[in-house]
C-alpha cells in the first residue's frame, strides 16, 4: 500500500471567528492510498485549537509504513497501528483512515455508508455555520444560507442576543448554537439558554469550559435545550465520561481520528442514551463526505465545510432540501471539480 500526500491551503469565504480566535484559511494535508490499481482519498484539516500543524503531521507520516498491510484489510488493525506509533495526531490519522475506507469501498464496490450500515433515507438536515461578526455581516451571511434548513451560530461574547436578533430579522429557521467554551457563569448561562430556547435554538455545543464538568452538568440538568459536548469529547474514551454531563456528543472525524472510531463513538453514545451531532472542521468535500456516510446514524448534522470555502479542490457534494444526497458511487463518491469520479 503506497501513501502520498501534499499540503493545501483551504481559503474561507469569510473570516471565521469564534469565542477564542479567528482565521481566514486552514492548512490541510490531502492524502492518497494506492493499492493494486485502486486509490483512496483522505484529508487532514488542522484547525488551530487541535494543536496539529503541517510539521507535526508530516513528522507523523514519516513514521508510517503501510507496506506490510495485506488483505483482508482491517480498520481496527490500522487504527491500533497508528495509535501505537504515537499518541495524539488525530487529524492526520483521520486522513489515513478516510483514505483507507475510500479505498476499501472501491475495492469491495460499495459506498462507504454501506460499510457502516447507514441508510441514506435517514440523512438529517445539515446546518450552515455563521462565525462571530457584526450584526450587519451576520445578516449578510444568514442570507447566504438560503438553501439550508438550519443555521448554526457561534456565540460566546457580550453581544450574543444582538446576534440572534440580527439572524431573526431575516430568517426563522431553527438554530444551533456553539459557545465554544465561552460562557463562565452558570446562572447567567442558564438564563441565556432559556432565552435562546424561546428564539428557536434546538441545541447548544460546549457552553462552558470543557474542564468544568460540574458546571456543564449543572446546565444540562436544568436546560430546556440539548447540551452537546464538543471539545470535551475527542475520542472513544471520552464518550462514557459525557454521560450525566451532556445530553449528547459532537463527533468530528478530525477529533476521532477518522471513520472507524467515529462510528464506534456514535454507537457507544447511543448505548448510553446520548444523542449524537456529527460535525466537521474547515474541510473539503473529501472529509465531509466521509462524515456524511455516518450522518444517517446520527440525530443532527453540521457538515457545511465545502460551502464555507472559496477553493474546494473537489466538486461540492450533491445537496438537496438541506440534506446531503448519498449516491451508489463506490467509496466516498468524491468527484473532481470537473465532475469526474475519483
Amino acid at each position: 500500500m503506497k501513501l502520498t500526500y501534499q499540503p493545501y491551503q483551504l481559503e474561507l469565504k469569510h473570516p471565521f471567528t469564534i469565542a477564542k480566535f479567528s482565521r481566514t484559511a486552514t492548512p490541510l494535508l490531502l492524502l492518497q492510498l494506492e493499492y493494486e490499481g485502486f486509490t483512496g482519498y483522505g484529508e487532514a484539516s488542522m484547525v488551530p485549537y487541535m494543536g496539529e500543524n503541517l510539521e507535526t503531521a508530516t513528522a507523523f507520516l514519516k513514521k508510517v509504513d503501510l507496506s506490510f498491510f495485506y488483505q483482508p484489510f482491517s480498520a481496527k488493525r490500522l487504527m491500533a497501528y497508528l495509535d501505537d506509533l504515537a499518541p495524539g495526531n488525530p487529524n492526520i490519522k483521520a486522513a489515513i483512515d478516510i483514505a483507507f475506507h475510500d479505498l476499501i469501498g472501491k475495492m469491495e464496490q460499495k459506498p462507504c455508508y454501506q460499510l457502516f450500515g447507514a441508510n441514506p433515507d435517514l440523512m438529517p438536515v445539515t446546518s450552515f455555520t455563521l462565525g462571530l461578526d457584526t450584526p450587519e455581516m451576520i445578516v449578510k451571511k444568514a442570507q447566504e444560507a438560503a438553501g439550508f434548513k438550519v443555521i448554526k451560530i457561534k456565540l460566546g461574547k457580550d453581544n450574543d442576543e444582538e446576534i440572534i436578533r440580527a439572524i431573526r430579522s431575516v430568517t426563522q429557521v431553527p438554530l444551533y448554537v456553539d459557545a465554544n467554551q465561552g460562557w463562565t457563569d452558570r446562572q447567567q448561562s442558564l438564563d441565556k439558554i432559556c432565552w435562546l430556547h424561546e428564539q428557536g435554538v434546538e441545541l447548544i455545543e460546549q457552553p462552558m469550559d470543557k474542564n468544568d464538568v460540574e458546571g456543564n452538568a449543572w446546565l444540562t440538568e436544568r436546560s430546556p435545550v440539548a447540551i452537546i459536548g464538543d471539545e470535551a469529547v475527542q475520542r472513544f474514551a471520552d464518550v462514557e465520561k459525557a454521560k450525566g454531563v451532556y445530553h449528547g456528543i459532537n463527533v468530528k472525524l478530525m477529533k476521532s481520528a477518522g471513520m472507524f472510531e467515529g462510528h464506534r463513538m456514535l454507537i457507544k453514545a447511543k448505548e448510553l442514551g446520548l444523542k449524537v451531532l456529527i460535525g466537521c472542521m474547515s474541510e473539503t468535500s473529501c472529509a465531509t463526505l466521509a462524515a456524511a456516510a455516518l450522518a444517517p446514524l446520527c440525530d443532527w448534522a453540521d457538515l457545511d465545510g465545502p460551502f464555507l470555502t472559496k477553493n474546494n479542490p473537489y466538486q461540492n457534494p450533491e445537496f438537496v432540501n438541506g440534506k446531503y444526497m448519498l449516491k451508489e458511487a463506490f467509496g466516498l463518491g468524491l468527484k473532481s471539480v470537473d465532475g469526474s469520479p475519483l
